[in-house]
């Protein structure tokens, strides 16, 4: 995946190194970071566009994400593109716990599906749910779920 800053400048070389390199110089500032990873998808006609965002929050001090977008030719339910989305997410906070860890840096994993059994996307709450929390990640649904309902969804 092609990661890049919000303003569009790209993160070059290995995501890991990136936050890495974010972690140090945000905690040598003096923040208290939490990372929340999420991924948000729309349908285009025949195309899927993912949207994951890896999002810094500083405590007290706003934030800022790193974005990786593509694209998918592959028809799916919505169930299946939930659970995609959630598949991304936990494969990113996979990659990026060690660091994460290392640095004390809380992390959690949000989910772009509505826990009201009266929208769509709730059909994959329980699967979504157990893949996350199964990985020993903190899980956030909307309305709790800034990361992959709004950051994500914003750039997808």
């Amino acid at each position: 995946m092609k990661w890049r800053r919000y303003d569009g400048r790209r993160i070059e070389g290995d995501i890991q190194e990136a936050v890495e390199k974010t972690v140090v110089r945000e905690v040598a500032a003096g923040h208290r970071l939490k990372v929340c990873i999420g991924t948000d998808s729309q349908v285009r006609g025949k195309t899927v566009e993912f949207a994951t965002v890896i999002v810094f929050l500083r405590e007290k001090r706003g934030g800022f994400m790193f974005i990786a977008n593509y694209k998918s030719e592959a028809r799916m339910s919505l169930r299946e593109r939930m659970i995609l989305e959630v598949g991304r997410s936990v494969e990113i906070a996979y990659a990026l716990c060690g660091i994460l860890d290392r640095h004390q840096v809380e992390l959690e994993v949000h989910a772009d599906i509505n826990t009201d059994p009266h929208f769509q996307s709730n059909v994959a709450l329980k699967e979504a749910m157990g893949y996350i929390l199964g990985m020993g990640f903190v899980f956030k649904a909307k309305p709790d779920a800034f990361a992959s309902s709004a950051c994500a969804d914003k750039v997808c």
